[in-house]
C-alpha cells in the first residue's frame, strides 16, 4: 500500500508516552529508571523536544490498574509540561463520560493560549469498567462508548470553531453556547488536534468520520495495512480527508541486536504475572463485547500484554540501523507518527535522538517521491 495520498509527504513524526503513572511502561519487575513524578517528567519533556520528539501523550488513569498504583491527572500534568517546554505539543487523554465536552473545551482553549497553540486531546472511549462504577457513572457497552465518543468530538469541534454552538445528541446537548476566547487557530490548525484510540471496527469507523488522528495499538505491517484500509474507507464514505495515523511501539535500541533481544527477554521473564493476567482479563472482557469480537487486545498474548498497548508487536527492537529501517517501512505504508515507550526514558530518549533519528532522516531522504 502506498503512503497515504490524503497527506503530503512529510518526515515521520515521533511522540512519547508520558510516564505520569507509576510502574513505567512495562508491567515487569525489571529495573526501570523511569519516574512518574513531575521533576523527572519536566526534564524528560525538555530532553524529548531536543531529541526529535514533536508530541507527548499524557496517560489517563483514575484508579490503580496493571500495577499502576499511583497516577497524575492527565490534563493538569499536560499543562505543566506545556509550560516547561517551548516546542513540544502535549496531548491530554480524556474519558467521555467523566468529562463534559464544554468543560474540556474551556480548559483546552486556556491551555492553548498559555502554550502558544501546543495543546491537543486524545479522546479515550475506555476499557476499565471499575473506574466508571467506582465513581458512580454508568458503564456503557462497547459500541455505545464509541458512539458517545463520536458525539463528544463533534461537540468539541463545534465549540472550538463556532459561535452559538448547538447540538441535540443522545449523550450531550449544546444550546446557544459560545466559547470565548476560542483556541488559537491557523489555516493548518483551525482548533486543537483531536486524537482518538481504539482498534475495533467501531473505533476505525469513528476515526474516519470525525478524528484528526487515529492511534493504533502496536501492530505488524499486515495489521497496519488492515487498519489503514478501514479508516480511509470510513473517511471516504463521508467525503472527508482521512485522519493521520499514529502507531504505538515500545522501542529497545541497543548497540547490538543480541543486547536488545536480551532486554526484551528479561522484561518478559520478570513480568508481574498477576498484574498482567488481571489486565488481560479486564481488557479482553471489554473487547469481547464488540459485535464482531474485534476489540482491542483480542489476539494479544501474555508477552504482548506485558507492554500494555501491545508495543512489542511493532518490532522496534534491535540496533539503530534495524529500527530506522523498520520505522521507514512503516512510513511507506502510511504511518504518520510513532508513539514510543521506553524502559529507561532519559537515557533512551537521548540515545534515540543521537543514534536512531539521524538514520531515519537519511533513509527518508533516499525514498523515491512515490514512497516519501
Amino acid at each position: 500500500m502506498p503512503a497515504n495520498p490524503a497527506h503530503p509527504a512529510k518526515p515521520v513524526k515521533f511522540a512519547y508516552w508520558v510516564p505520569n503513572v507509576s510502574g513505567g511502561l512495562v508491567t515487569s519487575t525489571i529495573e526501570q529508571r523511569t519516574d512518574w513524578g513531575y521533576d523527572y517528567n519536566r526534564e524528560l519533556a525538555v530532553l524529548a523536544e531536543n531529541n526529535g520528539f514533536e508530541y507527548a501523550l499524557s496517560q489517563v488513569r483514575y484508579m490503580a490498574s496493571y500495577g499502576a498504583e499511583y497516577q497524575h491527572e492527565s490534563t493538569s500534568f499536560s499543562l505543566a509540561l506545556l509550560l516547561a517546554t517551548q516546542r513540544l505539543k502535549v496531548i491530554a487523554a480524556v474519558h467521555p463520560g467523566l468529562w463534559h465536552p464544554g468543560v474540556l473545551a474551556k480548559l483546552g482553549a486556556t491551555a492553548d493560549h498559555l502554550s502558544g497553540g501546543r495543546f491537543a486531546v486524545n479522546v479515550v472511549s475506555g476499557w476499565f469498567k471499575g473506574e466508571f462504577t467506582a465513581l458512580g457513572e454508568p458503564w456503557l457497552e462497547h459500541d455505545e462508548r464509541y458512539r458517545r465518543s463520536e458525539e463528544f468530538i463533534t461537540a468539541l469541534r463545534r465549540i472550538w470553531t463556532e459561535d452559538h454552538a448547538e447540538l441535540a445528541g443522545d449523550f450531550y446537548r449544546l444550546r446557544d453556547f459560545s466559547l470565548k476566547p476560542k483556541p488559537l487557530n491557523t489555516p493548518e490548525r483551525p482548533h486543537p488536534e483531536i486524537f482518538q484510540g481504539g482498534n475495533s471496527t467501531a473505533a476505525r469507523a469513528m476515526a474516519g468520520r470525525v478524528s484528526d488522528w487515529y492511534f493504533s495499538n502496536g501492530k505488524d505491517f499486515d495489521g497496519v495495512v488492515e487498519q489503514l484500509t478501514d479508516v480511509r474507507k470510513s473517511a471516504a464514505e463521508v467525503g472527508r480527508r482521512a485522519p493521520k495515523f499514529g502507531l504505538n511501539g515500545f522501542l529497545i535500541a541497543r548497540d547490538t541486536e543480541a543486547e536488545a533481544r536480551e532486554t526484551l527477554r528479561e522484561i518478559v521473564a520478570r513480568a508481574d504475572t498477576e498484574a498482567v493476567e488481571g489486565f488481560g482479563a479486564a481488557v479482553k472482557q471489554a473487547g469481547q463485547s464488540t459485535g464482531d469480537k474485534k476489540g482491542m487486545w483480542q489476539d494479544s498474548s501474555f508477552e504482548d500484554l506485558v507492554q500494555y498497548n501491545d508495543g512489542f508487536r511493532t518490532g522496534l527492537i534491535g540496533t539503530p540501523e534495524q529500527i530506522a529501517e523498520r520505522i521507514v517501512a512503516y512510513k511507506k505504508l502510511g504511518v504518520d507518527l510513532l508513539l514510543l515507550g521506553f524502559l529507561h526514558y532519559h537515557e533512551e530518549v537521548e540515545y534515540f535522538g543521537t543514534r536512531v533519528l539521524p538514520l531515519v532522516r537519511e533513509l527518508e531522504a533516499r525514498l523515491p517521491d512515490s514512497d516519501a
